[in-house]
Protein backbone atom coordinates (compact mmCIF):
# COMPACT_ATOMS: atom_id res chain seq x y z
CA UNK A 1 0.00 0.00 0.00
CA UNK A 2 1.05 3.79 -0.99
CA UNK A 3 0.78 6.17 1.26
CA UNK A 4 0.72 10.22 -0.05
CA UNK A 5 0.81 12.94 1.89
CA UNK A 6 -1.90 14.00 4.24
CA UNK A 7 -3.17 17.40 4.75
CA UNK A 8 -1.27 19.56 7.46
CA UNK A 9 1.88 18.98 8.73
CA UNK A 10 2.91 15.32 10.09
CA UNK A 11 2.53 15.35 13.64
CA UNK A 12 5.60 13.27 14.63
CA UNK A 13 5.79 12.33 18.14
CA UNK A 14 8.41 9.31 18.14
CA UNK A 15 11.01 9.90 20.42
CA UNK A 16 13.80 10.14 17.61
CA UNK A 17 14.08 11.50 14.80
CA UNK A 18 12.12 14.49 15.62
CA UNK A 19 10.88 17.77 14.16
CA UNK A 20 13.22 19.32 12.07
CA UNK A 21 12.38 23.23 12.54
CA UNK A 22 12.43 25.91 9.84
CA UNK A 23 15.82 27.79 10.65
CA UNK A 24 17.37 24.57 10.36
CA UNK A 25 15.80 23.41 7.09
CA UNK A 26 17.19 27.31 5.91
CA UNK A 27 20.41 26.52 7.26
CA UNK A 28 20.80 23.06 5.11
CA UNK A 29 18.95 24.28 2.38
CA UNK A 30 22.46 25.31 0.16
CA UNK A 31 24.66 23.21 -2.25
CA UNK A 32 27.90 21.74 -1.64
CA UNK A 33 30.80 23.70 -0.80
CA UNK A 34 34.64 22.84 -1.34
CA UNK A 35 35.36 21.65 2.60
CA UNK A 36 39.21 21.88 1.82
CA UNK A 37 38.68 26.04 1.07
CA UNK A 38 39.77 28.34 3.46
CA UNK A 39 36.48 29.45 4.78
CA UNK A 40 35.53 26.17 5.76
CA UNK A 41 37.49 25.46 8.71
CA UNK A 42 35.77 28.66 10.54
CA UNK A 43 32.36 26.76 10.51
CA UNK A 44 34.67 23.27 11.16
CA UNK A 45 35.70 24.75 14.63
CA UNK A 46 32.39 26.56 15.74
CA UNK A 47 30.55 23.14 15.42
CA UNK A 48 33.30 20.94 16.76
CA UNK A 49 34.01 23.85 19.81
CA UNK A 50 30.32 24.74 20.38
CA UNK A 51 28.79 21.15 20.85
CA UNK A 52 30.73 20.40 23.69
CA UNK A 53 28.39 23.00 25.16
CA UNK A 54 25.73 20.54 25.79
CA UNK A 55 27.41 17.92 27.11
CA UNK A 56 28.51 19.76 29.62
CA UNK A 57 32.36 19.50 28.99
CA UNK A 58 35.19 22.02 28.79
CA UNK A 59 37.97 19.76 28.88
CA UNK A 60 36.44 16.65 26.62
CA UNK A 61 37.68 16.71 22.86
CA UNK A 62 35.00 16.35 20.60
CA UNK A 63 34.17 14.19 17.29
CA UNK A 64 31.62 15.02 14.73
CA UNK A 65 30.88 11.63 12.49
CA UNK A 66 28.74 11.03 9.29
CA UNK A 67 27.45 8.66 10.95
CA UNK A 68 24.51 7.76 13.26
CA UNK A 69 24.12 6.69 17.14
CA UNK A 70 25.40 3.20 16.22
CA UNK A 71 28.25 4.51 14.34
CA UNK A 72 28.87 6.59 17.40
CA UNK A 73 28.99 4.00 20.01
CA UNK A 74 31.54 1.80 17.65
CA UNK A 75 33.53 4.88 18.07
CA UNK A 76 33.14 5.00 21.91
CA UNK A 77 34.93 1.21 22.46
CA UNK A 78 36.90 0.60 19.12
CA UNK A 79 39.11 3.87 20.33
CA UNK A 80 39.28 3.14 23.89
CA UNK A 81 39.50 -0.74 24.46
CA UNK A 82 40.93 -3.45 22.99
CA UNK A 83 39.65 -7.09 22.15
CA UNK A 84 38.98 -9.35 25.56
CA UNK A 85 38.58 -5.98 27.65
CA UNK A 86 36.13 -6.75 30.48
CA UNK A 87 33.00 -4.62 30.10
CA UNK A 88 30.36 -4.26 32.63
CA UNK A 89 27.13 -3.17 31.00
CA UNK A 90 23.31 -3.07 31.68
CA UNK A 91 20.66 -5.27 29.44
CA UNK A 92 17.45 -3.18 30.21
CA UNK A 93 15.63 -2.48 27.10
CA UNK A 94 15.75 -2.37 23.14
CA UNK A 95 18.77 -0.07 22.75
CA UNK A 96 21.06 -1.09 25.57
CA UNK A 97 20.57 -4.76 24.22
CA UNK A 98 21.86 -3.77 20.70
CA UNK A 99 24.89 -1.52 22.67
CA UNK A 100 25.76 -4.99 24.09
CA UNK A 101 25.40 -6.76 20.41
CA UNK A 102 28.10 -4.76 19.29
CA UNK A 103 30.07 -5.19 22.08
CA UNK A 104 30.44 -8.86 22.14
CA UNK A 105 30.82 -8.72 17.70
CA UNK A 106 34.10 -6.89 18.86
CA UNK A 107 35.00 -9.83 21.34
CA UNK A 108 34.90 -8.06 24.19
CA UNK A 109 34.46 -9.66 27.27
CA UNK A 110 30.69 -8.29 28.34
CA UNK A 111 29.69 -8.71 31.90
CA UNK A 112 25.94 -8.46 31.45
CA UNK A 113 24.01 -7.03 34.13
CA UNK A 114 20.15 -8.02 33.23
CA UNK A 115 17.36 -5.69 34.58
CA UNK A 116 13.83 -5.86 33.91
CA UNK A 117 12.85 -4.14 31.35
CA UNK A 118 11.45 -0.75 32.73
CA UNK A 119 13.46 -0.65 35.69
CA UNK A 120 16.96 1.16 35.89
CA UNK A 121 20.05 -0.06 36.18
CA UNK A 122 20.54 -2.36 39.25
CA UNK A 123 23.42 0.09 40.94
CA UNK A 124 24.04 -2.94 43.65
CA UNK A 125 25.30 -4.95 41.19
CA UNK A 126 27.39 -2.42 39.82
CA UNK A 127 28.76 -1.76 43.86
CA UNK A 128 29.67 -5.67 44.30
CA UNK A 129 31.03 -6.08 41.35
CA UNK A 130 33.25 -2.96 40.96
CA UNK A 131 34.37 -3.94 44.80
CA UNK A 132 35.46 -7.58 43.88
CA UNK A 133 37.09 -6.75 41.13
CA UNK A 134 40.70 -6.20 43.16
CA UNK A 135 42.78 -6.83 39.95
CA UNK A 136 40.69 -4.41 37.99
CA UNK A 137 40.21 -6.41 35.23
CA UNK A 138 37.22 -4.63 34.23
CA UNK A 139 38.25 -1.85 31.93
CA UNK A 140 34.99 -0.07 31.19
CA UNK A 141 31.16 0.30 32.42
CA UNK A 142 28.80 1.26 29.70
CA UNK A 143 25.48 2.64 30.77
CA UNK A 144 22.80 4.04 28.35
CA UNK A 145 21.73 7.26 29.79
CA UNK A 146 18.17 7.18 28.50
CA UNK A 147 16.77 3.68 27.52
CA UNK A 148 14.23 5.15 24.67
CA UNK A 149 12.37 1.56 24.35
CA UNK A 150 11.42 1.82 27.69
CA UNK A 151 11.18 5.49 28.86
CA UNK A 152 13.71 4.97 31.71
CA UNK A 153 16.70 7.41 32.58
CA UNK A 154 19.70 6.29 34.66
CA UNK A 155 21.42 8.05 37.06
CA UNK A 156 24.66 8.47 35.78
CA UNK A 157 26.13 10.76 38.56
CA UNK A 158 25.49 7.51 40.63
CA UNK A 159 27.73 5.54 38.12
CA UNK A 160 30.48 7.79 38.73
CA UNK A 161 29.89 7.91 43.07
CA UNK A 162 29.97 3.82 42.99
CA UNK A 163 32.94 3.63 40.79
CA UNK A 164 34.82 6.36 42.85
CA UNK A 165 34.15 5.14 45.96
CA UNK A 166 35.49 1.19 44.87
CA UNK A 167 38.75 3.19 43.92
CA UNK A 168 38.08 1.59 40.28
CA UNK A 169 40.15 2.98 37.48
CA UNK A 170 37.62 1.59 34.67
CA UNK A 171 36.55 4.21 31.84
CA UNK A 172 32.99 5.48 32.25
CA UNK A 173 31.23 4.58 28.44
CA UNK A 174 27.76 6.79 28.28
CA UNK A 175 25.48 6.59 25.57
CA UNK A 176 23.36 9.93 25.77
CA UNK A 177 21.66 9.16 22.00
CA UNK A 178 18.01 10.65 23.54
CA UNK A 179 19.28 12.31 26.40
CA UNK A 180 21.88 14.99 25.84
CA UNK A 181 20.75 18.55 24.97
CA UNK A 182 17.31 18.02 26.25
CA UNK A 183 17.77 16.11 30.06
CA UNK A 184 20.78 17.57 32.03
CA UNK A 185 23.71 15.99 31.20
CA UNK A 186 27.26 16.83 33.23
CA UNK A 187 30.11 15.20 31.62
CA UNK A 188 32.60 17.36 33.58
CA UNK A 189 30.77 17.10 36.66
CA UNK A 190 30.12 13.03 36.66
CA UNK A 191 33.60 12.48 35.46
CA UNK A 192 32.16 10.34 31.96
CA UNK A 193 34.84 9.22 29.90
CA UNK A 194 33.38 8.83 26.78
CA UNK A 195 29.51 10.25 26.12
CA UNK A 196 28.05 10.29 22.77
CA UNK A 197 24.59 11.31 20.92
CA UNK A 198 23.26 11.32 17.34
CA UNK A 199 21.79 14.93 15.43
CA UNK A 200 18.05 13.38 14.97
CA UNK A 201 16.94 13.68 18.86
CA UNK A 202 17.56 16.83 20.81
CA UNK A 203 19.21 18.64 18.12
CA UNK A 204 16.35 18.59 15.65
CA UNK A 205 18.58 17.44 13.03
CA UNK A 206 18.12 15.03 10.44
CA UNK A 207 19.70 11.98 11.09
CA UNK A 208 23.64 11.94 9.85
CA UNK A 209 26.06 12.88 12.55
CA UNK A 210 27.04 11.13 15.68
CA UNK A 211 28.76 13.07 17.92
CA UNK A 212 31.19 11.56 20.40
CA UNK A 213 32.98 13.66 23.34
CA UNK A 214 36.26 12.01 25.13
CA UNK A 215 37.54 12.88 28.20
CA UNK A 216 41.86 13.33 28.23
CA UNK A 217 41.69 10.07 30.17
CA UNK A 218 39.73 8.28 27.22
CA UNK A 219 42.42 10.06 24.74
CA UNK A 220 44.95 8.39 26.74
CA UNK A 221 43.40 5.00 26.26
CA UNK A 222 42.45 5.43 23.05
CA UNK A 223 46.77 5.58 22.39
CA UNK A 224 47.12 1.76 23.77
CA UNK A 225 43.59 0.38 22.08
CA UNK A 226 44.59 -2.20 19.76
CA UNK A 227 41.28 -2.53 18.31
CA UNK A 228 41.02 -2.56 14.38
CA UNK A 229 39.15 1.18 13.66
CA UNK A 230 39.76 2.98 10.63
CA UNK A 231 36.00 5.17 9.93
CA UNK A 232 36.30 6.24 13.28
CA UNK A 233 39.89 6.63 14.42
CA UNK A 234 40.07 9.41 16.70
CA UNK A 235 43.80 9.64 15.87
CA UNK A 236 42.93 10.87 12.03
CA UNK A 237 40.74 13.78 13.04
CA UNK A 238 43.36 14.93 15.66
CA UNK A 239 45.60 14.66 12.53
CA UNK A 240 43.63 17.14 10.94
CA UNK A 241 42.33 19.06 13.84
CA UNK A 242 46.12 19.75 14.27
CA UNK A 243 46.48 21.10 10.70
CA UNK A 244 43.58 23.19 10.87
CA UNK A 245 41.60 21.51 8.57
CA UNK A 246 39.37 19.58 10.49
CA UNK A 247 38.27 16.61 8.84
CA UNK A 248 40.26 13.67 7.69
CA UNK A 249 37.52 12.36 4.82
CA UNK A 250 34.22 14.41 3.39
CA UNK A 251 32.08 15.37 5.97
CA UNK A 252 28.63 16.77 5.22
CA UNK A 253 28.38 20.26 5.01
CA UNK A 254 24.53 20.53 4.36
CA UNK A 255 24.30 19.09 8.01
CA UNK A 256 27.22 20.96 9.40
CA UNK A 257 25.22 24.09 8.50
CA UNK A 258 22.33 22.73 10.28
CA UNK A 259 24.10 21.65 13.37
CA UNK A 260 25.40 24.96 13.61
CA UNK A 261 21.67 26.26 13.31
CA UNK A 262 20.74 24.10 15.89
CA UNK A 263 23.51 24.98 19.06
CA UNK A 264 22.63 28.87 17.91
CA UNK A 265 19.07 27.88 18.58
CA UNK A 266 19.85 25.75 21.84
CA UNK A 267 23.01 27.54 23.59
CA UNK A 268 21.86 31.22 22.44
CA UNK A 269 17.80 31.61 21.21
CA UNK A 270 16.59 29.17 24.02
CA UNK A 271 19.23 28.89 26.16
CA UNK A 272 20.01 24.91 27.36
CA UNK A 273 18.80 25.44 30.78
CA UNK A 274 15.41 26.60 29.47
CA UNK A 275 15.63 23.75 26.78
CA UNK A 276 16.09 20.75 29.99
CA UNK A 277 13.07 22.49 31.82
CA UNK A 278 10.87 22.57 28.95
CA UNK A 279 11.44 19.04 28.36
CA UNK A 280 10.61 18.15 31.90
CA UNK A 281 7.59 20.07 31.57
CA UNK A 282 6.39 19.02 28.56
CA UNK A 283 7.61 15.22 30.24
CA UNK A 284 5.46 15.90 32.97
CA UNK A 285 2.54 17.04 31.10
CA UNK A 286 2.66 13.73 29.37
CA UNK A 287 2.89 11.98 32.14
CA UNK A 288 -0.28 13.27 33.86
CA UNK A 289 -2.29 12.64 30.64
CA UNK A 290 -1.52 9.14 31.08
CA UNK A 291 -2.89 8.70 34.08
CA UNK A 292 -6.77 10.78 33.49
CA UNK A 293 -6.76 8.08 30.92
CA UNK A 294 -6.09 5.20 33.35
CA UNK A 295 -2.97 4.12 31.94
CA UNK A 296 0.41 3.34 33.66
CA UNK A 297 3.70 4.08 32.55
CA UNK A 298 6.49 1.33 31.60
CA UNK A 299 9.28 3.09 33.64
CA UNK A 300 8.73 0.95 37.33
CA UNK A 301 9.60 4.25 39.38
CA UNK A 302 9.52 7.93 39.51
CA UNK A 303 13.15 8.31 40.29
CA UNK A 304 13.71 6.45 36.62
CA UNK A 305 11.53 8.97 34.49
CA UNK A 306 12.64 10.04 31.61
CA UNK A 307 11.57 13.35 29.99
CA UNK A 308 12.25 12.78 26.29
CA UNK A 309 9.37 9.81 25.54
CA UNK A 310 6.79 8.36 27.55
CA UNK A 311 6.36 4.69 27.18
CA UNK A 312 2.71 3.55 28.20
CA UNK A 313 1.86 0.46 28.67
CA UNK A 314 -1.43 -1.12 27.23
CA UNK A 315 -4.36 -3.26 28.70
CA UNK A 316 -3.99 -7.18 28.11
CA UNK A 317 -6.16 -7.15 25.38
CA UNK A 318 -5.44 -4.42 23.98
CA UNK A 319 -2.66 -4.37 20.98
CA UNK A 320 -0.46 -1.54 21.35
CA UNK A 321 0.63 -1.54 17.87
CA UNK A 322 -3.31 -1.28 16.70
CA UNK A 323 -3.08 2.43 18.24
CA UNK A 324 -0.06 3.58 16.30
CA UNK A 325 -1.49 2.19 13.42
CA UNK A 326 -4.71 4.19 13.58
CA UNK A 327 -2.74 7.39 14.84
CA UNK A 328 -0.54 7.07 11.45
CA UNK A 329 -3.19 5.99 9.37
CA UNK A 330 -6.17 8.23 10.58
CA UNK A 331 -4.99 11.01 12.37
CA UNK A 332 -1.52 11.50 10.51
CA UNK A 333 0.31 11.30 14.06
CA UNK A 334 3.18 9.51 14.38
CA UNK A 335 3.96 7.25 17.13
CA UNK A 336 6.74 4.97 18.42
CA UNK A 337 6.10 1.03 18.65
CA UNK A 338 6.89 -1.51 21.83
CA UNK A 339 10.24 -3.09 20.77
CA UNK A 340 11.18 -6.59 21.11
CA UNK A 341 9.71 -8.11 24.39
CA UNK A 342 7.54 -4.94 25.27
CA UNK A 343 6.08 -5.00 21.13
CA UNK A 344 2.52 -5.10 21.47
CA UNK A 345 2.64 -4.14 25.03
CA UNK A 346 3.72 -0.55 24.65
CA UNK A 347 3.72 2.59 22.35
CA UNK A 348 6.06 5.54 23.15
CA UNK A 349 4.74 9.53 22.81
CA UNK A 350 8.37 11.28 22.30
CA UNK A 351 8.33 14.91 23.39
CA UNK A 352 12.10 15.57 22.54
CA UNK A 353 13.43 18.38 20.29
CA UNK A 354 12.20 21.36 18.97
CA UNK A 355 8.74 21.12 20.38
CA UNK A 356 6.44 23.23 22.45
CA UNK A 357 3.60 23.45 24.31
CA UNK A 358 0.44 23.50 21.85
CA UNK A 359 1.91 20.86 19.85
CA UNK A 360 2.52 18.42 22.52
CA UNK A 361 -1.54 19.36 23.59
CA UNK A 362 -2.64 18.12 19.89
CA UNK A 363 -0.76 15.03 19.68
CA UNK A 364 -2.15 14.25 22.82
CA UNK A 365 -5.36 15.36 21.60
CA UNK A 366 -4.76 12.69 19.16
CA UNK A 367 -3.89 9.83 21.27
CA UNK A 368 -7.20 10.10 23.08
CA UNK A 369 -8.47 9.57 19.52
CA UNK A 370 -6.57 6.71 18.55
CA UNK A 371 -7.37 5.01 22.11
CA UNK A 372 -11.11 5.60 21.36
CA UNK A 373 -10.68 3.93 17.83
CA UNK A 374 -9.04 0.89 19.31
CA UNK A 375 -12.10 0.15 21.92
CA UNK A 376 -10.17 1.86 25.20
CA UNK A 377 -12.66 3.13 26.84
CA UNK A 378 -11.15 6.95 27.42
CA UNK A 379 -12.83 10.34 27.80
CA UNK A 380 -11.85 12.64 25.14
CA UNK A 381 -10.26 15.73 26.73
CA UNK A 382 -9.54 14.09 30.12
CA UNK A 383 -5.69 13.71 29.39
CA UNK A 384 -5.11 17.04 27.66
CA UNK A 385 -7.08 18.80 30.20
CA UNK A 386 -4.67 16.99 32.40
CA UNK A 387 -1.95 18.09 30.54
CA UNK A 388 -3.21 21.49 30.40
CA UNK A 389 -3.53 21.85 33.92
CA UNK A 390 0.12 21.29 34.39
CA UNK A 391 1.26 23.76 31.79
CA UNK A 392 -0.85 26.59 32.89
CA UNK A 393 0.89 26.32 36.09
CA UNK A 394 4.30 25.48 34.73
CA UNK A 395 4.99 27.22 31.50
CA UNK A 396 6.87 30.36 31.48
CA UNK A 397 6.62 33.61 29.14
CA UNK A 398 8.69 33.22 26.40
CA UNK A 399 12.18 34.68 27.20
CA UNK A 400 12.48 36.77 24.09
CA UNK A 401 8.85 38.39 24.45
CA UNK A 402 9.02 39.80 28.19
Amino acid sequence: MEYYPAPGRNHLFVPGPTNVPEPILRAMNRSNEDHRSPAFPKLSKSVIDDVKQIFRTTTATSFIFPTTGTGAWESALTNTLSPGDKIISFRLGQFSLLWIDQMQRYNFDVDVVDCEWGAGADLDILKKKLEADYSHSVKAVCVVHNETSTGVTNDIGAVRKIMDAAKHPALLLVDGVSSIGAIDFRMDDWNVDVALTGSQKALSLPTGLGIVCASPKALEAAKKSTSTRVFFDWGDYLKFYKAGTYWPYTPSSQMLYGLRASLDMILNEEGLDNVIARHCRLAEATRQAVKAWGLTLCTKDHKWKSDTVTAVVVPSWLDSGDIVKIAYKKYNLSLGVGLNKIAGKVFRIGHLGNVNELQMLGALAGVELALREVGYPVTLGSGVAAAQAHLAKKTPLIASRI
